[in-house]
Order: C-alpha cells, then structure tokens, then sequence
C-alpha cells in the first residue's frame, strides 16, 4: 500500500475529521477525500465509518494506521543513512516547546548548530502537560515538561528523551522574612499568598502536594502563565509562587529558595513522533538539546 495512504490514516485518527488534516498539511478536503477512496480501493475493506462529524477509523483502517510510523521510521532510517554517507544531516527541523524550557536550552542549541546545514524553525507553546503530545502531530520536536515522570502525560507512544531535570523553587519578594532561609519546607509556606499557573499545568502539582503535606486547601489569588509576569508580582509583594531555577532572575527584589520536604522539580522532555525521531537531522537537534540541557544543570 502507498505509505500516503497510511499517513493519511493516522492523521485522520489524530485529528479526527479530513478538513483538520486539511488544513494541517496545506491540501484540500476534496484531494484527501478522493486519496481515501483510493486507499479503500487498494485495501479492498472500509478504512473509515461517519461517527457524528467525525470519521472514525474501522479496525482494518486502525491496523493500517498503526503501521504508518513504523513504515515512515523505515524510510527516515534509510535517508538518515544516506545523509551520514554524504557526511552530515542537513535540513529544517521544527521545533515547538513551552517558552520557559527554550529560554535556556535554544540559546546553546543555535550556537552549537550554527554552520551544521541544519536548521532551526522554532515555535513558542504554553499548553496543559497532556497537550504537549498532540502537539507532535505539527513538529519535529516537542519540548514538553511533567512534574510526575520523564513521561509526560499522552506520550507513550512518542519517542522521549530527558533534557534536564529542573528544580522549581519558591519565589519570594527579597524582604520576606522567609527569605532570610536557606531551604523551606511545606509548612512555611502553605498559608502563604500564591500566584498560581492554570489548573491542570504542571507546576500546579506542586502546590498540590504542598496541600496534602498540610492537610489545608490552596488557593492562589492569581493564576497565569507568564513566568516574567509571576516574578514582577512576586517581587511587588503581590504573593509568592513557584518559579523554575534556570530561567529565573533573582535580581529586582526577588530570591529563590528550594523546597526541602515536597518533590519540586519538573521533568524537561523532548518528543518526536517516531519516523520523524529517525531523521538524522532531529536526531542531532534532540542531541544538542540534550547536551546544552545538560550543561546548564552543572
């Protein structure tokens, strides 16, 4: 079968309905309707069935599209191959990834790339932990981040490699009294004000576990994505939060202290579907990444 078939299934899987896939790769509806036809022709059994809006994928065209990766893997093996034999990879790889984990890890990667024949299209994304892994459906590779495990919620079937493992600390205004501390434990600061991150977002586990330790609810006064933000109300006075290590300044009136008794470090986590994981090209951005994430937690 044409592996355009076979790609063309599991991206209906993924996004459900053939205008989404239509969309996502710059082709018509009517061109991908016809396509599938073919690929129907060609299998000799319905591939899809109407579910509602959406178009779901009958178990002949489940075991096909289950095959579509490995055939894809396959194929990006045999060009990595190539690629190595003309003596380095070269290309585009997409990148998309939470800003906060880019903000120390891009920096080195395009230093260490410059000159490669590789090169880099970078697309900024602050989604809840479980989106990360959709979001590999667009881009090469996905910098995602958990506070549970090195695999992050919806990525089973994703290739993943750890980047850094990056300690999130309590933010603090500089003339707090807690900062006159070198560590804090739950209990200090449980009946704190805090500026929270979204429900559902990674760093909200945290203030999770600080609740359970103290057996009191939290409630943050604020909840909001952008780091920056986070830190110029700390430092205003306006609560504390969680701040991640690496990306933080603890210049302007903010200081950062660890968490001793509750687990508060985050998981960083490159993921890539597993035939664009074989390109030799994102294999050496997911390498460099991997060596700039972990030069920066020396």
């Amino acid at each position: 079968m044409d592996i355009r078939h076979l790609e063309l299934l599991r991206d209906l899987r993924e996004r459900g309905s053939l205008a989404a896939v239509a969309a996502a790769t710059h082709r018509t509806p009517s061109a991908l309707s016809q396509q599938l036809r073919t690929a129907q022709r060609a299998a000799g059994t319905a591939l899809v069935e109407q579910d509602g809006r959406r178009l779901r994928l009958t178990e002949a065209g489940e075991l096909l599209a289950d095959g579509a990766d490995d055939v894809a893997a396959a194929i990006a093996r045999v060009q990595a191959r190539l690629e190595e034999h003309r003596g380095h990879p070269v290309g585009r790889v997409r990148v998309a990834g939470l800003p906060s984990a880019l903000t120390f890890l891009l920096p080195g990667t395009f230093a260490a790339l410059a000159g490669s024949g590789v090169t880099l299209d970078v697309t900024d994304r602050d989604l809840a932990e479980p989106d990360y892994a959709a979001a590999a459906a667009d881009a090469d590779i996905v910098v995602a981040h958990s506070l549970v495990s090195d695999v992050p919620a919806g990525s089973a079937g994703l290739h993943r490699t750890v980047l850094a493992r990056e300690p999130l600390d309590v933010a603090l205004p500089v003339d707090h009294p807690l900062a006159a501390r070198e560590g804090l434990r739950a209990r200090d600061v449980a009946g704190e004000p805090w500026i929270g991150v979204p429900e559902h977002y990674p760093f909200d586990t945290v203030l999770e576990r600080i609740s359970a330790a103290c057996d009191v609810a939290i409630s943050p006064r604020l909840r909001m994505r952008d780091n920056q933000l986070i830190a110029a109300l700390v430092a205003a006075g306006e609560g504390i939060a969680l701040l991640p290590r690496y990306t933080t300044d603890e210049g302007g009136g903010l200081a950062l202290r660890p968490l001793l008794d509750v687990p508060s470090a985050r998981w960083v986590v490159a993921l890539s579907r597993p035939d664009r994981a074989e390109r030799a090209a994102v294999r050496l951005v997911t390498r460099t990444l991997a060596e700039v994430g972990t030069a920066v937690a020396v």
